[in-house]
């Protein structure tokens, strides 16, 4: 099968099956969402999801998290992983968010990763989530699932990755077919055992007719 009409069949799928497909992590603006994204980093949405209320009722606007220490940062978010690490990152992340965008959050991905704990994936999710950009985030899910299904061949690393997807999605798709590869990935292609059997893909899967042949 051609990659481009694995495109199509794929689009067509989805778009009529899940045509709403959104983030699982909650939210209510751009600040809450780039905390969040920081947070996920190799942990789940569920857990970020109970770390973010009381959170945010200390830490409501950019400018009391700036004005806060990594120490009482680290002491609301020591239950996900790197602690250390996302507390340091989240503070310097206000701080720079004040300092230079006057606390607005810019659209453009590369001003955003200008802003301490945001690489390439979490600016592609705040420019698509929060601005509807035509960005690919590539988290572990999104990289897996699009080489298994053949979507990408042979990608080297997550940037590889985006540039493939970014060329056969049109843009008006890219924000919703990085949350139905994600949820893919997330509940039928697992990483370690996929649930092919559930899968309602398998006649546009790579890996699926490889194995099966």
């Amino acid at each position: 099968m051609r990659k481009k009409e694995r495109f199509e069949k794929f689009i067509k799928y989805f778009s009529a099956n899940q045509p709403i497909a959104e983030t699982e992590l909650n939210f209510k603006n751009t600040y809450q969402l780039a905390v969040a994204v920081i947070l996920s980093a190799q942990c789940t949405d569920k857990r970020v999801n109970i770390i973010t209320p009381p959170f945010f009722k200390v830490f409501p606007e950019p400018k009391h998290l700036a004005d806060a220490s990594v120490e009482e940062v680290f002491e609301f978010v020591k239950t996900c992983s790197y602690p250390n690490n996302k507390a340091k990152n989240l503070v310097g992340m206000a701080k720079t968010l004040l300092a230079e965008f006057d606390g607005i959050f810019p659209e453009d991905i590369n001003e955003l990763q200008k802003l301490p704990g945001v690489g390439r994936k979490t600016a592609n999710v705040i420019a698509s989530v929060a601005f509807n950009k035509p960005a690919m985030a590539v988290d572990t899910h999104v990289f897996r699932v699009s080489e298994r299904i053949g979507l990408t061949t042979n990608a080297k690393n997550p940037l590889d990755s985006e540039k493939q997807l970014v060329k056969y999605f049109p843009d008006e798709i890219i924000p919703t077919a990085h949350h139905w590869l994600i949820l893919h990935g997330r509940y039928i292609c697992l990483a370690r055992k996929p649930k092919c059997e559930k899968c309602p893909i398998t006649e546009i899967c790579r890996y699926y007719n490889k194995k099966k042949n």
